[in-house]
């Protein structure tokens, strides 16, 4: 994911205090920047594509990360092109995209882990600048990239064994003006999904959790999944980003059109979501679609061993829609099989 270099910043800074800045790249009042932050994190090399863009007027500071997981496309498609094609000249504020977070795991195809230390960068953050490859990571996205935003938006997907129905997540911190402008953006996404996750809802270490807990307003976004991209899923995290400029008054007042041509579906909120997981290595076998709505007690399916004894029968905890399931047929002790948001 070559991205062109910006001149350094000796040769681009116009104002320290006006400028966006990261390592050496640059971005004046008005101008957009994107290129490669080098760095070496716990003996290891890694090229950082980013966009830096600085808008004409002032305005909050939005950053957007796509990638965490290495094999879910549509999103980092969707923030290529957002960095691409946003207009500083538009843009009341600042813009950090950062298109592919976890470039060693993209660069893998590798599902749910980086591959050096086998660690799902999404359960680390804040991050350990002391720990392994991903935890220290975790620690330099967080402090660098993350920390300082007015506003996070973290762009997801079903990985590449997941199928999911698209909806965004933000997590109940209990500080007041975090929690009151992520339910805005969340309102304002277009999603027809939303979910107000109270604390301890949602899994540990994640990149919204911890930037919440850091005053960060933030929402997670998810479309797509199962290892391909679509235009239809690129469009609804690329449209709802869209949507959510507006209504923090980054771009102009006005309907940002949906990935169909229609506008924003209706938002139905969630109160919580309920993860199964399998207990055991086999083979699972889902009798549930994704989407689906299923009632409380109902039989969603079984883990069995190749002989075809059942290992786990699953069962709904809770009467909801099944938000994502797991298309694979192999299964491993601890995976995740499917979740229901209630």
């Amino acid at each position: 994911m070559a991205l062109g270099r910006c001149a350094s910043i000796a040769d681009n800074v116009k104002s320290s205090d006006d400028s966006m800045i990261l390592g050496k790249l640059s971005a004046p009042p008005g101008e957009r920047c994107s290129g490669s932050v080098s760095l070496r994190v716990a003996g290891i090399d890694v090229d950082l594509p980013v966009f830096l863009i600085n808008g004409s007027g002032d305005g909050p500071r939005l950053t957007i990360t796509a990638g965490i997981h290495g094999g879910e496309y549509p999103c980092v498609e969707a923030a290529c092109r957002l960095g691409r094609e946003l207009d500083p000249s538009q843009i009341n504020g600042q813009i950090v995209i950062v298109p592919s977070a976890n470039p060693l795991a993209f660069e893998a195809r590798s599902i749910y882990v980086t591959p050096v230390d086998n660690k799902n960068l999404n359960r680390q953050f804040p991050g350990n600048p002391e720990g392994s490859f991903t935890e220290a990571w975790a620690d330099w996205l967080f402090t660098n990239v993350i920390v300082g935003s007015d506003a996070y938006i973290d762009l997801h997907g079903g990985d590449m064994i997941e199928a999911l129905v698209p909806f965004v997540a933000f997590d109940v911190v209990g500080i007041q003006a975090v929690d009151a402008r992520a339910k805005r953006m969340a309102e304002a996404f277009g999603i027809r999904y939303a979910l107000a996750r109270k604390s301890g809802g949602g899994p540990s270490g994640t990149t919204v959790s911890a930037a919440a807990n850091a005053g960060v307003a933030s929402l997670l976004a998810e479309a797509g999944g199962q290892g391909v991209w679509n235009e239809r899923d690129v469009e609804i995290l690329r449209s709802g980003v869209l949507r959510v400029m507006a209504s923090i008054g980054m771009l102009p007042a006005g309907v940002v059109e949906s990935a169909d041509g229609s506008e924003a579906d209706a938002l139905e909120w969630l109160e919580g979501w309920s993860w199964l997981r399998s207990d055991s290595n086999g083979l699972f076998y889902p009798t549930v679609k994704v989407g689906e709505l299923v009632q409380e007690g109902q039989g969603l399916g079984r883990v069995a061993n190749v002989f075809g004894e059942t290992l786990q029968n699953l069962v709904a905890p809770a009467t909801g829609t099944v938000l994502f399931l797991v298309t694979s047929l192999a299964m491993n002790d601890g995976d995740p099989l499917l979740a229901i948001g209630f």
